[in-house]
């Protein structure tokens, strides 16, 4: 019951934040769910994986169906395309990784440097973004390398996607925050699909618990929908505030990760 409850309420809130900040959700589920320690690292990467490809669907669905998309579709198309092979490569060179270490849940505290890094990257960025001249990317060429550089990156920390990709929409493609979220969870999307593809058709999959990720798939769309809700009310510099917040919320829980997977 308690794993239940832990997991259902961790997918709910991360898709809710997720879908409001685009970061999908897997960039909360999965240090959360590492920090409990209520499963195997490999269980936590494959039902979070799960868990935001329903999310991102039902979120990038739902502003096409009632037309309140301002997916740039041209240029992030070309994005996604980049993220869709990032996410193979990426969830190759976690493999290759986990299998370094005698117990493999000791990547799940690589991972958590990384993010660690990566998030701390992209704060600082974000904070001073306005003193920084944005760049408006239109080369296909190089939309697909900067999409394969971020497919990698969120396929191998097994969060599908996170805040340097809405940190990316900003600087290359002048995008402001509401729009660089839901932007970022089309590229989600694809690169968390051909991840999670990869595992269920190649690789083995891990001992997972059914009920629960049923459960973080239903909870995780319903947090997106909420999400979704609060997005559409809130001004721009409301969204950056939340942004920032979540990330300093993820950083904490990644300095904590690190510690618990190296002590």
């Amino acid at each position: 019951m308690v794993l239940f409850i832990i997991c259902f309420l961790t997918a709910f809130l991360a898709c809710s934040i997720g879908t409001i900040c685009g970061m999908g959700g897997g960039i909360i589920i999965k240090p959360v769910l590492d920090a409990t320690g209520v499963m195997s690292v490999s269980a936590i990467t494959f039902m979070s994986g799960c868990t935001v490809i329903a999310m991102t669907c039902w979120s990038v669905g739902k502003t096409m169906v009632k037309k309140e998309s301002v997916i740039d579709l041209k240029n992030t198309t070309y994005l996604a395309i980049g993220a869709a092979v990032g996410g193979l490569l990426g969830k190759q060179l976690y493999n290759m990784v986990a299998k370094l270490f005698t117990n493999a849940d000791t990547a799940g505290g690589v991972q958590a440097f990384l993010l660690l890094i990566a998030t701390l990257a992209t704060f600082i960025y974000t904070i001073n973004k306005n003193k920084i001249t944005a760049k408006k990317i239109t080369s296909p060429a190089i939309a697909i390398i900067i999409g394969l550089f971020l497919g990698i990156l969120g396929s191998f920390l097994g969060i599908g996607g996170g805040p340097f990709n809405v940190a990316v929409l900003y600087y290359f493609f002048s995008m402001n925050t509401k729009t660089a979220t839901q932007n970022s969870l089309y590229i989600v999307l694809f690169s968390q699909v051909t991840s999670t593809l990869k595992t269920a058709c190649f690789d083995t999959i891990p001992a997972f618990n059914e009920f629960a990720l049923i459960g973080m798939i239903i909870f995780g769309i319903a947090g997106s929908e909420l999400g979704r809700q609060i997005n559409r009310k809130i001004d721009d510099k409301q969204a950056t505030y939340l942004f920032e917040g979540a990330m300093l919320l993820i950083m904490c829980i990644n300095i904590y990760n690190v510690i618990k997977f190296f002590n």
